[in-house]
């Protein structure tokens, strides 16, 4: 088992680049976590944990092809790594193993 842990943010930021896959930017990462999670977030922030999480391996990356809508400039892309999927899986099964640990509770709104 690996001893990589993630802060929720880099949990969500490596979610997310799974989701786009193959086609994860800043830009595109940060309209995803606002438009399903309703939260905004800075472009800083995205860029410094794009570049922690590819430092810790669970992100790969490269420049894309230059486009005329940038300017010439190319997009850096994201990728998530067999290690990266593999703390996702660890993260996401432990979430679970503690919802179900979780008596069901009811409560009397009356």
């Amino acid at each position: 088992m690996s001893q990589t842990t993630l802060g929720e943010f880099e949990e969500i930021v490596v979610m997310i680049v799974a989701i786009l896959n193959g086609d994860a930017y800043s830009v595109g990462v940060i309209n995803e976590i606002e438009n399903r999670l309703n939260r905004e977030v800075s472009l800083g922030a995205v860029q410094t944990v794009l570049k922690r999480l590819e430092q810790k391996g669970l992100l790969k990356s490269e420049f894309g092809g230059s486009t005329n809508e940038r300017g010439g400039k190319r997009k850096r892309l994201y990728e998530i790594t067999a290690q990266g999927q593999e703390i996702i899986d660890q993260t996401r099964a432990q979430r679970n193993s503690l919802w179900e640990a979780m008596p069901k509770l009811s409560f009397n709104l009356y």
